[in-house]
């Protein structure tokens, strides 16, 4: 990110504070009060910066991750990066699983009486014939064409793609070929992040239009929670506990300051929480992690990408609360061994889930169907899913800050010192190398 004194930096952060709040009061009353010039200026807005935010997560994802693992290679300071992310990524969902099952059995949600089930929505016909079963899904996450993962937002695939490219820099046996590359893909990298500022100063009318589309459609068709009362609090309530109980104790734990760290993202929140995409928001997490927390740039730039794809608290609690709930109302019952089995599959899932709007929903969608236990129910959750697709959104990037953070804290200051160690071994098989060619 492009340098900026602390003291300017403070100054912007204060004046553009007000802007959002200015665009949350407006955005609030536009909604309330709705019109059609009003919402029609909200969705060409939002729809404007959702496909801003898309080109360019989708590169800043591929880009950095290459350019980090070329850059790290198999050194120390790479293994311990790796070794970390992956560590804290898997806990933590794994945790958010676990408080997910917790509350559901403390809670113990009733069965949604069928006779009140409402119609189906030609919207939800339209996602189910849409899903993909979840076999498909992890084989279409293998690109056939290199263009392809990136042309349709494949971020899973181009993860992949990052991480063999990466890999296979260290591997070009001449130093001016690779380091032409490696400059390559740094001044590209560059000229995102530039994209990147300019984005961000003019993200107070993506504010605004978030929220505008937000409140009207609450207000227009307000959520039918009745009997899905119980289980709206069990996703909401699981999300809050992991966010506001469990990441803040790990950072105190690994001594940081949880509030200090929720200031500095506080950008990057906001924006996920009305985007409800935690890889359109990665762009504003990168920047509020690097400039507002002081994160290695290292550090960030290989761990935020990794995290906005396969660190999904929320979305793992998400996916147990919901599997476990149509299962029981399709008369399967409920036991303790049931809910320690979907916990590593609740994890497992959605490590593997897009970070995208709706994934966690189309994605439980697909493993319900698998099983063959009927998902009809599914069109009941959607009047409620807005609210949970927000907060389950906010809770994955304040996941994905936290882990960086702590990363951060136990390597930030050390990978330098790393990778200066291992100078001399990287020449000597940069030598085998050009002797066995």
């Amino acid at each position: 990110m492009t340098d900026i004194p602390y003291n300017a930096r403070r100054h912007t952060s204060w004046k553009y504070a007000g802007f959002y709040i200015l665009a949350i009061i407006l955005g609030t009353l536009n909604g309330y009060f709705p019109t059609q010039a009003g919402i029609s200026c909200a969705n060409f807005f939002s729809e404007v910066f959702i496909r801003l935010f898309s080109f360019v997560s989708i590169p800043i994802i591929g880009v950095t991750i290459c350019l980090t693992i070329a850059n790290l290679g198999v050194s120390v300071a790479s293994k311990s990066l790796w070794k970390k992310t992956l560590l804290y990524t898997t806990v933590t969902t794994i945790i958010s699983a676990t408080v997910a099952a917790t509350l559901y059995m403390i809670i113990s949600p009733e069965n949604y009486a069928p006779e009140n089930q409402e119609p189906i929505s030609d919207a939800y016909l339209q996602i189910l014939s849409d899903k993909q079963e979840y076999l498909e899904y992890v084989l279409s996450v293998i690109p056939n064409n290199i263009l392809s993962p990136i042309v349709n937002g494949g971020i899973l695939s181009v993860l992949l793609m990052a991480i063999a490219f990466g890999i296979a820099i260290r591997y070009i046996r001449k130093p001016a070929h690779r380091e032409a590359v490696v400059n390559f893909l740094g001044g590209l990298q560059e000229i995102l992040f530039i994209i990147v500022t300019w984005i961000i100063k003019v993200l107070p009318i993506g504010i605004f239009s978030f929220i505008s589309i937000c409140v009207a459609n609450y207000f227009s068709s307000p959520a039918h929670i009745g009997g899905l009362i119980s289980y709206f609090s069990v996703v909401v309530g699981a999300n809050l506990v992991q966010g506001l109980i469990i990441l803040p104790l790990f950072l105190i734990v690994k001594g940081l300051n949880p509030l200090k760290i929720a200031r500095g993202m506080a950008k990057a929140l906001t924006v996920a929480f009305f985007s409800k995409s935690s890889a359109g928001t990665l762009p504003v997490t990168m920047d509020c992690a690097e400039n507002k927390n002081g994160i290695n740039p290292k550090v960030s730039r290989f761990v935020l990408p990794i995290c906005t794809t396969i660190n999904m608290n929320g979305c793992a609690a998400f996916i147990l609360t919901t599997v476990i709930f149509l299962m029981q109302n399709n008369g399967t019952p409920i036991t303790l061994s049931l809910f320690v089995m979907w916990i590593f599959i609740a994890t497992v899932a959605a490590i593997g889930n897009a970070g995208v709007p709706m994934g966690c929903f189309f994605l439980s969608a697909s493993l319900l169907s698998s099983m063959g236990v009927p998902i009809e129910i599914l069109g009941v959750i959607l009047p409620v899913y807005t609210v949970i697709d927000m907060v389950e959104t906010s809770l994955n990037v304040w996941s994905d800050s936290c882990v960086a953070s702590v990363v951060n804290k136990e390597l930030g200051d050390k990978l330098d010192s790393m990778e200066e160690s291992e100078p001399a071994s990287n020449a000597a098989s940069d030598t085998a190398s050009n002797q066995s060619a």
